[in-house]
C-alpha cells in the first residue's frame, strides 16, 4: 500500500488562506520547525524503502487511544472499530492476550460536530471527556499538566543569514520564539481535547549548537542538553531539530519533534518516540527520484527548461547535497535509484559552513559547467543556492533546476534571493499550497486568539509542528503515554491542508505525504510579500510517490 493521494481518495482540500480560526472553537507547541526548516538539509536516500500507509486503522473507525474499554492485540490493525480498535499499544497498561483493559474516563465523538476545531483542516474529531485521567500515565505527565521542553540555542548563524539577505521580517529571535510558542501554548490548551491537562512549557538554554549538531558534530553537548530536559521532567521535546538531539532525547525516553528530514528507518528505529513537520527523507528522495523519472527521464532528452547554450542539448544529470555522512549515504542510494530507471546521476557535495560557501559555489559551478550538466538537483540548504545562482549567472551558465519542496526552497520569499536568470529555469515539487501573507495564514490567527502584538514570522510553522503534538495527544486519549500517543496518531483520519496531506502509520511518522508540480516565475508577483517572483502551479492535481503521471513537466518553457 502507497501513501494516500487527496484528490483521488476524496479528502477535501479547502483553497489556500481559506483556514480561518472562529469563535466556534471548541473548547503544544515546536520551535523545532522554524530552524530545522531554515537550517535543515535534504536527505537523498532511501535505505530499504517501505511502503506507506497514511492511517494505518483506517478500516477501523476513527478511535482514540484512551477509550474506555479495549481488547489486546486490535490496535492499528484495521481488525477492531471506533475507539476500542485504539486504546491498547505498545507500552500501555494490558492484560494478558484477549482480556478487557479499564482505562480511567470516558470518551466519546461530539454530537453534531464532527471536528474539535471548525475551521482547521487539520482538526481531529471532535471528543468529549468525563471521569477521572487516570493522573499520572507517563514521565512527565500528570493530572494537570503535560511538561513539553524546548531547548534555545545562541548560534542561529543560518537564520541570521537568511534575515540579511531577505530582510528583517524574517528575523525571529528566541525572545519572539518564546513568546510565539506561549501564546500558541494556551490556544492549544483552551481548543483541543486534553482530557484535563494542559502543556505545561519549559524554556531551557542548551550547551549544545545547532550548527554543529546538523554537520554532525556536538553529540556530548546533545547528551548534556538532553539530560537537562530529562531533569525538568519533560515529556516531551519540541526543539529535536538535530539527529544528535533527537537522538538524546530519545535514549532519555523523551518524545522529540523536528528532526530533520530523518530516513524512514530511522524513524522506525526511534518509535514512539520522534516526529516532524520535515517529511522523512526516504520519502522525499523517492518523491523527487520518481518526479524526475517520469518527467526528465531517460537521460539524453532534451533539456528544454535549461538557457543559453545548454537549452535543447542532451540531460545530463548532476545531484548536490552536504558533505554530512548520513547525507551522502543517502545520496548514493539516490543515485542507484536514478541510474536504474536509465537517469544517470553525478553526485557532487559541499559543507554547511556559511564562511566558505560562497567560494564553493563558485568552485561547485565551475565543475558543473565543465562537465555540461544539464540538470541540477539541490538537496541544499535555503542559503546555498543564493551563491550557486549567483556565481551561475556570473559563469553564464544556465541549467535546468529541480527544486525539491523541502528546507524554505518552495517558499516565495526564498526563492526571490536567488539569481533570477539563473532561477528562471526553475521547477519541480512542493507539498505546500501556495504562500500567503504570513498574518493570513491559520497559525497567526490562532496567536492572535491568545494575544494581539507581533507574532515570530514562522508562526505558522511554529504552529503546524505545534499542532501534530497536540493531535496526538487527543487522538492518544487520557492514559497518554508515548505508546498510546504513536496508537493515536496511526487513527488520526488523513487530512489535506495548507502543508499537503497529512496521515500517519507504523512507516509514516511525518508530514506532509503528497506534493503538487510549481514552476518559478520571477515577473508574478506573490500574494506572501506583493513582490516579484513566485512559485505557479501547473494544476490542482497533487501527486504521491507512486502515481506521478508520465510526460514533461507543465512549466512554461523560458524564453532564455
Amino acid at each position: 500500500m502507497t501513501k494516500l493521494n487527496g484528490a483521488a481518495h476524496g479528502l477535501d482540500r479547502p483553497p489556500a488562506g481559506a483556514f480561518p480560526v472562529t469563535s466556534r472553537l471548541l473548547r503544544g507547541y515546536a520551535p523545532a520547525a522554524v530552524l530545522v526548516l531554515v537550517v535543515s538539509l535534504v536527505a537523498l536516500l532511501v535505505p530499504s524503502k517501505v511502503n506507506k500507509v497514511a492511517n494505518a486503522a483506517a478500516g477501523a473507525g476513527v478511535g482514540v487511544g484512551g477509550a474506555q474499554t479495549a481488547t489486546t492485540g486490535t490496535a492499528g490493525s484495521g481488525a477492531g472499530t471506533g475507539a476500542g480498535a485504539a486504546a491498547v499499544g505498545r507500552g500501555a497498561t494490558a492484560g494478558s492476550g484477549g482480556s478487557a483493559v479499564t482505562i480511567p474516563g470516558r470518551t466519546q465523538p461530539c454530537s453534531g460536530q464532527p471536528l474539535q476545531v471548525p475551521g482547521d483542516p487539520y482538526s481531529p474529531p471532535c471528543i468529549t471527556f468525563s471521569g477521572s485521567n487516570g493522573g499520572a500515565t507517563s514521565t512527565g505527565v500528570s493530572g494537570t499538566d503535560i511538561t513539553v521542553a524546548v531547548r534555545l540555542t545562541n548560534d542561529q548563524s543560518f537564520q541570521q543569514t537568511l534575515a540579511t539577505l531577505a530582510g528583517a521580517q524574517l528575523r525571529d529571535t528566541n525572545a519572539d520564539n518564546q513568546r510565539t510558542i506561549e501564546a500558541l501554548a494556551q490556544y492549544f490548551n483552551t481548543h483541543y481535547q486534553f482530557y484535563g491537562r494542559k502543556l505545561n512549557v519549559k524554556f531551557f538554554t542548551g550547551q549544545g549548537s545547532l550548527g554543529n549538531e546538523l554537520q554532525g558534530y556536538g553529540q556530548a553537548d546533545a547528551v548534556v542538553d538532553a539530560k537537562t530536559a530529562q531533569s525538568l521532567g519533560a515529556f516531551a521535546d519540541l526543539s529535536a531539530e538535530s539527529e544528535p538531539y533527537a537522538t538524546a532525547l530519545f535514549n532519555n525516553g523523551i518524545m522529540g519533534f523536528g528532526d530533520p528530514y530523518m530516513p524512514n528507518y530511522w524513524h522506525q528505529q526511534h518509535a514512539p518516540y520522534d516526529w516532524s513537520l520535515a517529511t522523512d527523507g526516504t520519502d522525499l528522495a523517492t518523491d523527487v527520484a520518481n518526479y524526475t523519472v517520469q518527467k526528465l527521464c531517460p537521460q539524453g532528452t532534451p533539456a528544454t527548461y535549461a538557457g543559453g547554450s545548454l537549452k535543447g542539448t542532451p540531460r545530463k544529470f548532476a545531484g548536490i547535497a552536504p558533505q554530512n555522512e548520513l547525507y551522502q549515504v543517502s545520496a548514493q542510494v539516490f543515485k542507484q535509484i536514478m541510474n536504474a530507471h536509465g537517469c544517470s546521476v553525478d553526485n557532487f557535495q559541499y559543507a554547511l559552513d556559511l564562511g566558505t560557501e560562497s567560494q564553493q559555489a563558485a568552485n561547485l559551478v565551475a565543475q558543473l559547467k565543465a562537465g555540461g550538466y544539464t540538470t541540477v538537483l539541490c538537496g541544499c540548504d535555503p542559503i546555498f543556492p543564493v551563491y550557486l545562482s549567483g556565481q551561475a549567472a556570473q559563469q553564464g551558465y544556465f541549467p535546468e533546476f529541480v527544486e525539491i519542496g523541502a528546507a524554505l526552497v518552495d517558499q516565495d520569499y526564498v526563492g526571490q534571493l536567488y539569481n533570477q536568470q539563473f532561477y528562471a529555469h526553475a521547477f519541480g515539487i512542493s507539498p505546500n499550497l501556495a504562500t500567503v501573507p504570513y498574518t493570513q495564514t491559520i497559525g497567526y490567527a490562532a496567536y492572535k486568539t491568545v494575544r494581539q502584538d507581533e507574532p515570530a514570522f514562522f508562526v505558522d510553522i511554529i504552529f503546524l509542528q505545534m499542532e501534530m503534538l497536540a493531535i496526538g495527544i487527543q487522538m492518544a486519549g487520557p492514559n497518554l503515554t508515548p505508546a498510546t500517543f504513536q496508537t493515536g496518531m496511526y487513527n488520526y483520519p488523513p487530512r489535506v491542508g495548507p502543508a499537503g496531506l497529512w496521515g500517519f502509520g507504523p512507516n509514516q511518522h511525518t508530514v506532509p505525504n503528497d506534493f503538487r508540480e510549481v514552476c518559478w516565475s520571477p515577473s508574478t508577483v506573490s500574494r506572501n510579500n506583493n513582490k516579484p517572483g513566485a512559485y505557479t502551479q501547473t494544476s490542482d492535481q497533487r501527486w504521491t510517490e507512486s502515481n506521478v503521471p508520465s510526460g514533461p513537466p507543465g512549466c512554461p518553457v523560458p524564453t532564455s
